[in-house]
């Protein structure tokens, strides 16, 4: 009898664990993104017939998915104006200035306002140096990694009469891992149009 009940123990022990070792274990499945539908790339040159853009001593090659929108009228800022793409919650600030003896003070400005405020959030910062001297196009475009507002900042200079500075900017929570394909996508579009400006003079 108790030899009985030993092979029954046995066997129900047998079978639990056949059964537990024939189960799955649970394993959380990891963090997803939502996955983002970028459009083809299409360029249009920049509008210089509208009244705001006609003054603009340049020309370029804008994304044609992108809008050009303005400051609110400013007759002491008539160089600010953007780019933005709001399916993607994105926007590339554009500050164009005259440069009157003051290159150094320029460029020391778009340092501290664009990238000395990003250093301590950002991983790293890369730097791509332009200097197209048939179109005398020189500047830097600088890739900002990691969780920081701004991922791509950028300035071009004739390093005589023009400035222009840019940077792009989501309206979203810094998260370098969703948005990295968006960073690149956009990022491509502001080389295409540091490549393809043209100084009017």
């Amino acid at each position: 009898m108790v030899r009985i009940r030993k092979v029954r123990l046995l066997i129900i022990l047998a079978l639990l664990v056949a059964s537990y070792s024939c189960r799955e274990v649970a394993i959380p499945k990891p963090k997803g993104f939502i996955r983002i539908y970028l459009p083809e790339k299409k360029y249009i040159v920049f509008d210089q017939t509208s009244t705001k853009t006609k003054g603009m001593p340049f020309y370029f090659e804008y994304p044609a998915y992108g809008k050009i929108s303005y400051q609110k009228e400013d007759k002491t800022k008539p160089g600010w104006f953007n780019i933005e793409f709001p399916e993607y919650k994105a926007k590339i600030y554009f500050t164009y200035k005259d440069v009157i003896s003051n290159l150094d003070s320029l460029m020391e400005q778009t340092y501290k306002l664009n990238i000395k405020s990003h250093i301590a959030k950002a991983d790293a910062i890369n730097q791509q140096v332009y200097n197209n001297q048939e179109n005398k196009v020189y500047g830097i475009l600088y890739d900002l990694k990691g969780n920081t507002a701004s991922a791509v900042q950028f300035y071009v200079t004739d390093s005589i009469n023009h400035y222009l500075r840019g940077s792009l900017y989501f309206s979203a929570e810094p998260n370098a891992d969703s948005l990295a394909p968006v960073i690149e996508f956009f990022r491509e579009d502001i080389i295409h149009m540091v490549e393809t400006l043209k100084w009017k003079k």
